[in-house]
């Protein structure tokens, strides 16, 4: 038989409002009462009901995460960073996995928001913002993370890698590479749209020959990097620029493997947006974007609670900056020698 609440009150000699308000912190309870209660609740093995909480206090103490992929080291990083603040706080956290699946988000936001959650978290791989505003119930709380809509209907948080790419390819160009490729992650989305324009913009202003095929996209999802090599490299590239964290690891695996050298061979720029021992150990052969994950992740945990709070609260933007960290180039070495 369930243990309930009473028996936990009558076991600890005090009324059941006494052993909820110990529980809920909701109203002073002397030290000795609370021994009593506490002492009885590990004697019977009771466990609150978070339903009948929830009830009363119109919380679930519950927050949803939809992301794209969670096998991607940079959103289980992410996620992780998120359950720290949460739990920090005294929320738990929801994972929903969409594997970059529209429909399967589709699903995902309609399950959360039924009841489930007190907000929700989304990474969205969504193309269309109406299809995405349509499945959000009036009022619920949601903070969009890393990716964002045209349509500034909710709060974000995000990081911008504009300046950094711009740079990189200025930094390339001046070191006198003329074939710089690029490689993307999901056209439809907002962080690669915003890192292909920093690419665009700089090598025009480089002076550098325009061409569509040195753009190609792959997807937060494991090896989605070798056939954009395939294509980049056949186009006789002198430097590359991968715009994520999984993808650039497989770049330098790729290339490894195919006997091309880092800074000699070729230049890299490699989004780093997690500890990896790939990254620590070709940290002085390649540019690197370093992305704020942990912070982006707390970011995200202290927005979505603002909102749980004070839903009619105005929308908030919260864009961080990554930062670009070009790897020293010996003195004695130039692209002449190669």
């Amino acid at each position: 038989m369930k243990v309930t609440i009473s028996d936990v009150a009558k076991l600890a000699g005090v009324s059941t409002a006494t052993v909820s308000h110990t529980i809920n912190n909701t109203r002073y309870v002397s030290n000795e009462t609370k021994e009593k209660v506490y002492r009885a609740i590990e004697e019977l093995g009771y466990t609150p009901d978070a339903s009948a909480r929830s009830f009363r206090t119109g919380k679930k103490k519950i927050i949803g995460f939809i992301v794209p992929d969670i096998a991607n080291k940079f959103f289980a990083t992410m996620i992780e960073s998120v359950e720290k603040y949460l739990s920090a706080n005294g929320y738990q956290l929801i994972i929903a996995n969409t594997r970059e699946n529209m429909d399967r988000e589709e699903t995902n936001i309609r399950l959360l928001t039924a009841g489930l959650v007190d907000g929700l978290l989304v990474a969205s791989t969504m193309d269309d913002f109406q299809r995405f505003d349509a499945l959000i119930p009036a009022g619920f709380p949601v903070v969009l993370v890393d990716r964002i809509f045209e349509t500034k209907k909710y709060s974000s948080v995000c990081v911008s890698n504009f300046q950094p790419i711009y740079r990189s390819v200025c930094r390339l160009a001046g070191k006198g590479d003329q074939r710089i490729g690029i490689i993307g992650g999901l056209p439809r989305l907002s962080s690669t749209q915003e890192r292909i324009s920093a690419y665009r913009q700089a090598v025009a202003d480089c002076g550098l020959p325009e061409d569509e095929h040195l753009i190609q996209y792959g997807d937060s999802l494991e090896n989605s990097a070798c056939a954009c090599l395939d294509q980049l490299l056949e186009r006789k590239c002198d430097a590359i620029i991968v715009c994520q964290g999984l993808m650039a690891s497989e770049t330098i695996i790729y290339l490894h493997q195919k006997g091309i050298q880092l800074a000699q061979d070729i230049d890299l720029v490699s989004f780093v947006d997690y500890d990896s021992d790939v990254y620590a150990l070709y940290a002085n052969q390649m540019d690197s974007i370093i992305q704020p994950v942990e912070d982006l992740g707390q970011a995200a945990g202290e927005q979505i609670l603002r909102r749980v709070e004070v839903p009619d609260a105005p929308i908030f933007e919260n864009v961080l900056t990554s930062t670009y960290r070009p790897y020293n180039q010996p003195r004695a070495w130039s692209h002449s020698d190669r």
